[in-house]
């Protein structure tokens, strides 16, 4: 069973949809249930993670800087199989911890945007380990924890919403260079959002389309949208990964997503959520 402190923050993540208060407030955070290594029984819990572009993301098994490793990497070790849950999504993933170079490659980036693992690091003679979690989910990134097709709507714009946020307060937080991790981060983020405007295109809007004729004209503003966005990522993957990316040049990028992206998923949300239920 979790402890207090975490039931606590496991039963607000839940309830708020992946939103917390307190410690770990504005944090990137998921909850892991991993099979126990002795037991066998479910263990939730909650875990800050890494973005890291394609299926997976990145945890890491500090446990404060203690001896010994946590309960949960000890469990990912004995069972692999691993569920995640992001407060929009809940899928099953395949846990691999990073050995060498790439441990190393992924540990040193994490540092570079915040130092508090570098001190962790310090506290104890073990070598933290870095986990992969590969996502098992086939053609989507889960299921969506909502009731109805609208709310699932609201709830993944809102995840884009809540992802953009961090991304634009760490990059308030840099000086004259930009992190290998935000840039990750921001990379991440143009690909979900490119999986994410590609399905609509293809699958939901069609769907649409044909249960109400009437949208059509909504939907082609929806499409134009999506391809001014497009240009909008492609601009800011431009500024993320030039040889001498200037973190002035990104925020400006970023601001001009943000504010295209706000306007279009407000739109999308006034014209299809009421035909979607």
């Amino acid at each position: 069973m979790p402890n207090d402190f975490n039931q606590h923050v496991i039963d607000e993540f839940r309830a708020n949809r992946g939103r917390v208060g307190g410690y770990f407030e504005g944090a990137r955070l998921l909850l892991l249930t991993t099979t126990g290594a002795r037991t066998g029984t479910p263990h939730t819990t909650p875990v800050g993670y890494l973005p890291d572009g394609g299926d997976r993301v990145l945890v890491i098994a500090s446990a404060g800087g203690s001896p010994r490793h946590p309960d949960w990497y000890r469990n990912l070790l004995a069972h692999p199989q691993v569920t995640v849950e992001t407060g929009t999504f809940t899928y099953e993933a395949r846990a691999v911890a990073l050995t060498g170079a790439e441990r190393d490659e992924v540990f040193a980036r994490a540092v570079e945007a915040d130092a508090g693992w570098a001190a962790y690091q310090e506290k104890t003679d073990r070598v933290i380990p870095v986990i992969a979690l590969h996502s098992l989910a086939q053609g989507g990134p889960g299921q969506i924890n909502a009731p109805s097709f609208g709310e699932a709507i609201k709830a993944v714009h809102d995840a884009f919403r809540h992802e953009l946020s961090l991304i634009r307060a760490e990059l308030t937080t840099g000086t004259t260079t930009l992190g290998a991790q935000l840039r990750v981060n921001c990379l991440t983020f143009c690909q979900g959002l490119h999986n994410h405007h590609t399905g609509e295109d293809l699958a939901l809007f069609p769907h649409i389309s044909e249960q109400h004729p009437h949208s059509a004209p909504a939907l082609a503003r929806l499409r134009e949208e999506h391809e001014r966005i497009a240009e909008l990522m492609d601009e800011l993957r431009e500024a993320l990964t030039a040889e001498d990316a200037d973190p002035g040049g990104v925020r400006d990028e970023v601001e001009r997503l943000t504010t295209a992206l706000e306007a279009h998923l407000t739109y999308e949300e006034e014209e299809l959520i009421p035909l979607l239920g």
